[in-house]
């Protein structure tokens, strides 16, 4: 009767162990979740492995929480996990779970800023951003040119124009956690680094005493065309002008220059007001740049065209007529502007 005992509870124990041991292989083989689609997951800073496997169940992922818990311990990694978004695949194992967890790259997403686009502009579209916390205040204009180490007065009229041009036009990525003014000083960063080259490389000759002033000539250029073939050419033609000390007579100057109240139009009193930015009524260059040039207008700007155009006008397309002499640019306005 012992004899039959101690055979039953042999069988009851290997019974156990080869139930324990198909359940360890389905938790090691098995996919982690029945989904069918990945899910982005966040890890919050300072989460333990048993928070984390709890809210990867709540989720419908790893269905055995508290194994998975166990077998972080016993590979001794429960303290490798990193804190972030990562994008969870349903058919991983608990073992491409744990990698990607300790390894794996976060989520990222795109920051994009805008060629042409003003610094209030480019703040306001950051700020839209999901996961993008928000560490800049854009009523705090001394903070902000303190944040990115720029100089100058603050005007009341043109409160960010020591900011303006200095932020790169590119798309940056981020993560979930990161700031409007990390992205910036990234982008600040990129724009120093691309003004710099251009700069040490410029022909010889340039009627601009220093890398700011390329960069206020790049951001007009910018303004002026959005037409990458014609950027080096309207370079050349403010080139020239700088060079005979003749008035840029530029548009997007003007428009900067009426700042808040501009409403879309420019009228004869706005091309007649003495603003620091009318380049029709000032000769020389803009006190500062009135946008963010892309890396092609700088390029163009410190590389123009060798051209004899003194003038050009819009035709439609994004495109211009250039011309030599105001008696062949004033037929082209008549062309193009008064006969539409």
């Amino acid at each position: 009767m012992r004899k039959f005992f101690l055979t039953v509870w042999l069988i009851v124990i290997l019974g156990a162990a080869g139930i324990a041991w198909i359940s360890w292989q389905s938790f090691i083989s098995e996919p982690i979740s029945k989904q069918s689609e990945s899910i982005v997951f966040e890890v919050p800073k300072g989460a333990n492995a048993k928070r984390i496997a709890s809210l990867l169940h709540a989720q419908g992922f790893l269905p055995k929480p508290q194994l998975f818990v166990w077998y972080l311990r016993y590979q001794e990694k429960h303290h490798l996990l990193k804190a972030g978004e990562f994008e969870i695949q349903p058919s991983f194992t608990v073992d491409q779970l744990i990698d990607t967890l300790i390894n794996g790259e976060t989520v990222s997403y795109e920051a994009t800023i805008i060629a042409g686009h003003t610094f209030k502009q480019t703040l306001t579209l950051l700020q839209t951003l999901p996961k993008l916390k928000q560490e800049l205040d854009i009523t705090d204009i001394e903070g902000l040119q303190k944040a990115f180490d720029v100089q100058g007065n603050i005007s009341d009229k043109y409160p960010y124009a020591n900011l303006e041009g200095q932020f790169l036009p590119e798309t940056y990525y981020y993560h979930a956690g990161d700031s409007d003014k990390t992205v910036l000083l990234r982008a600040h960063k990129a724009l120093l680094s691309v003004l710099e080259k251009a700069w040490q490389g410029r022909q010889k000759d340039l009627p601009l005493t220093s890398a700011e002033q390329a960069l206020i000539l790049a951001s007009i250029v910018e303004k002026e065309t959005g037409y990458a073939p014609e950027r080096a050419e309207i370079a050349g033609v403010f080139v020239n002008r700088l060079r005979k000390n003749m008035r840029l007579q530029t548009d997007p100057t003007v428009i900067y220059g009426i700042g808040k109240d501009y409403d879309g139009n420019i009228r004869k009193r706005d091309l007649n007001s003495k603003t620091a930015y009318n380049t029709y009524q000032m000769a020389g260059l803009p006190p500062t740049p009135i946008a963010n040039p892309s890396r092609e207008a700088i390029e163009a700007s410190l590389q123009p065209n060798e051209t004899k155009a003194l003038y050009f006008v819009a035709k439609g397309g994004g495109q211009h007529e250039f011309s030599t002499n105001l008696a062949a640019h004033n037929r082209a306005v008549r062309k193009y502007i008064l006969n539409k």
